[in-house]
């Protein structure tokens, strides 16, 4: 996530934040934990638009994704991103290890 364009990312299960990486520094990080606490448990894609930025959340079978981005950068690089993510992170992570992780435990191996 080098660009500027995505700031922020990380992997939720429930409202436990497992993985998170982020290059820069700002409120973003506490905006969208705060907005991933009212998020609905259902399997769906929620944008919120705050201060320029766009905070998009792919909820997949119990598990959240999360990516903040530039608002110009629209809603497609982020959604692919998410989508990215998820596929990772299952190869990476799933089973076992993700359903019984701590908070931020998997930050060496996946962040």
């Amino acid at each position: 996530m080098g660009q500027r364009s995505l700031i922020y990312s990380f992997v939720a299960r429930g409202t436990v934040i497992l993985a998170e990486y982020t290059e820069f520094t700002g409120n973003f990080t506490s905006v969208a934990s705060q907005c991933l606490q009212k998020l609905p448990a259902t399997n769906n894609k929620f944008i919120y638009n705050c201060d320029g930025h766009t905070f998009n959340y792919l909820v997949d079978d119990g598990f959240t994704y999360c990516v903040v981005a530039v608002e110009a950068v629209g809603q497609q690089i982020p959604i692919a991103f998410l989508e990215r993510i998820k596929e990772d992170f299952t190869k990476r992570c799933g089973g076992g290890k993700a359903a019984t992780a701590v908070a931020c435990s998997l930050n060496k191996e996946f962040g």
